[in-house]
Order: structure tokens, then C-alpha cells, then sequence
């Protein structure tokens, strides 16, 4: 039986799999790859230390980073996990696609979350050509240009805000006539000379050559075209929860409900860091500070029984 099984490969799986072989707890880490979203990014400029780089060598560097301290202490399994279940007090099964089974007595979950896709002409073919799903990654790329933010929520606020910083101008696109925003955040973001918002704006299509340069909307029945070298999509995002139902509370957005504290859930035993929780913020630093969180506290779990 395993002391902890860490589920993902992203930078909060992986931070964990490197405190746990630094703090030699016998850990299985079981991930379908590494990297996690910022694999699809063109290039990362936020994480710390590393001033730019490409999103699959990103997710390189966290596997050699992660392999090179696993030593004897961390078996690393590429799978995909289908369910976890508590068998008893301090005793959980971790079972994978293969139909293989793994038993410890603590858990991680760090699977993150998949960002909603736009599903229009144009979207498939343009992305990581114009169409970024994460600012804080390839915002900086675009600095001088135009671009459009598609949504209104939190989200898509927060992702024009940070836009403005490099941007020449942001369009904002929302799909109804109410914001989903907080309207003080709202507020600030429009009051920004180089802001606009398009209130009943349904993306149609995208249209560029090597790279985007057209978004094709419908406004109140009528078509229209922006003329943008970017486009930031912020629809909303599905957490890679579903092996978990029913065994932790979740959120109304699947989101695993967690102590900020020390990452616990309400479950005994089993802990979750980064996307896949009700955290307030979701960055790659952020994920990989949660995990490093969470591992100090499993390990006081483990060896002092707090």
C-alpha cells in the first residue's frame, strides 16, 4: 500500500511528486501526461525563474524535474484514473482505465481543468494562431495589436484587464445583455480607455490566413466582422473531477471544495490542489503552491496524525 497517491501531472502534481520523494513517503503519481493546459500555450512568461517558454517544453521540463528526484520513493504511471474510493479509515482505491488498482492511504487530486472550447468555423484550425485560452501565458505576445475577449464572466474581465497591459485596444464579446461580472470589476475594466464591450455578441466564425485575423460575429440579429490578430476565450471551464463524485463535495461547477488552509477536503485522507478546486485564483505558481501546501500537511498527516 502506497502512503499517497498523487493524481495529474501538471505543475501541482508535479510539485507534489517532488516534495513527497524529497520527504521519502512511498507515492504513486498517475497522470495521462505532463504539462496540464499550459501544454497548449505558444509560450509561458509567468512562471517563475523561467522568463519564456514554449508550453510543451514546458511540460517536459516538469517530467525531467519530476523523474530526476523520484528515485525509488516515487513510481510515476501514465493512465487515467476512473474512480477513487474509501475502503475504510485510512484506506482508499485508486482505479485506472487499464482496470488495474492501487491502494494507499492518502490521496491528492490535481487533475485541473479543461477550458471550454469555442465551437465555431475557424476555432479548431486557429488555435495557438490567435486563439489563446490562457492570458497570463501568451498575453504578453500580443502586445501592440488588437484583441477580443470572448465571455462576461469574472473570467473575462480579469483576462482584459490583463490584456490592457500589452493590448492597443480590447474587445469584449457577451453573448447576452447582462454581464456575469462582479460590477465593480465590471466598472473598472470599461472604464479603461482602450476597453469596449459588444453586449449580444455570438461568435460565428474566425477567419486569418497563416493567423487570425477576423472574428465574425452576430449582434442583434445582424453580421458583423472585428478585425483582431488575438482572440482570448473565456467560456468557462469543466474541472477533471468526475473520478471523485461521491466520495468529496463538490461545487455547483464540480470544483472540489477545499480548506485554503492546508488543501484538505471534507474527507479525511484526501487532499486536491490547483484547477480542480474552488480555490479562488488558478495560475500555474498558484497550483504548484497549493500542492507544496498540501504535501506539508499529508506529511503531518502521515507521521504525527494531525
Amino acid at each position: 500500500m502506497y502512503d499517497l497517491v498523487i493524481i495529474g501531472g501538471g505543475p501541482a502534481g508535479v510539485s507534489a511528486g517532488v516534495y513527497a520523494a524529497r520527504k521519502r513517503l512511498k507515492t504513486l503519481l498517475i497522470t495521462e501526461s505532463f504539462g496540464g493546459q499550459s501544454t497548449e500555450s505558444s509560450g509561458i512568461e509567468n512562471w517563475i525563474g523561467t522568463p519564456h517558454i514554449h508550453g510543451v517544453a514546458f511540460g517536459e521540463m516538469l517530467e525531467g524535474h519530476l523523474r530526476a528526484s523520484a528515485t525509488d520513493v516515487v513510481d510515476i504511471k501514465l493512465n487515467r484514473v476512473v474512480k477513487v474510493s474509501k475502503l475504510e479509515v485510512g484506506k482508499f482505491e485508486i482505479q485506472t482505465e487499464d482496470g488495474k488498482s492501487y491502494t494507499t492511504k492518502t490521496v491528492l487530486v490535481a487533475t485541473g481543468s479543461t477550458r471550454k472550447k469555442l465551437e465555431i468555423p475557424g476555432a479548431e484550425e486557429f488555435e495557438n494562431k490567435g486563439i489563446s485560452y490562457c492570458a497570463s501565458c501568451d498575453g504578453p505576445l500580443f502586445a501592440g495589436q488588437d484583441v477580443a475577449v470572448v465571455g462576461g464572466g469574472n473570467a473575462a474581465f480579469e483576462t482584459a484587464s490583463q490584456l490592457l497591459a500589452y493590448a492597443r485596444s480590447v474587445t469584449l464579446l457577451n453573448r447576452s445583455e447582462v454581464f456575469r461580472a462582479d460590477e465593480v470589476t465590471v466598472e473598472k475594466v470599461l472604464s479603461h480607455p482602450k476597453m469596449k464591450a459588444i453586449k449580444n455578441a455570438i461568435p460565428k466564425e474566425i477567419k486569418g490566413e497563416k493567423f487570425v485575423n477576423t472574428l465574425v460575429y452576430e449582434e442583434n440579429g445582424k453580421t458583423k466582422e472585428l478585425l483582431v490578430t488575438g482572440i482570448f476565450v473565456e467560456i468557462g471551464l469543466i474541472p477533471t473531477t468526475h473520478f471523485v463524485e461521491g466520495l468529496v463535495p463538490l461545487n455547483n461547477f464540480k470544483q472540489i471544495l477545499v480548506d485554503p488552509k492546508n488543501q484538505r477536503t471534507q474527507v479525511a485522507g484526501v487532499w486536491a490542489a490547483g484547477d480542480s478546486t474552488d480555490g479562488l485564483f488558478h495560475q500555474n505558481n498558484i497550483a504548484a503552491g497549493d500542492a507544496v501546501k498540501a504535501l506539508e500537511d499529508i506529511y503531518l498527516f502521515l507521521h504525527a496524525g494531525k
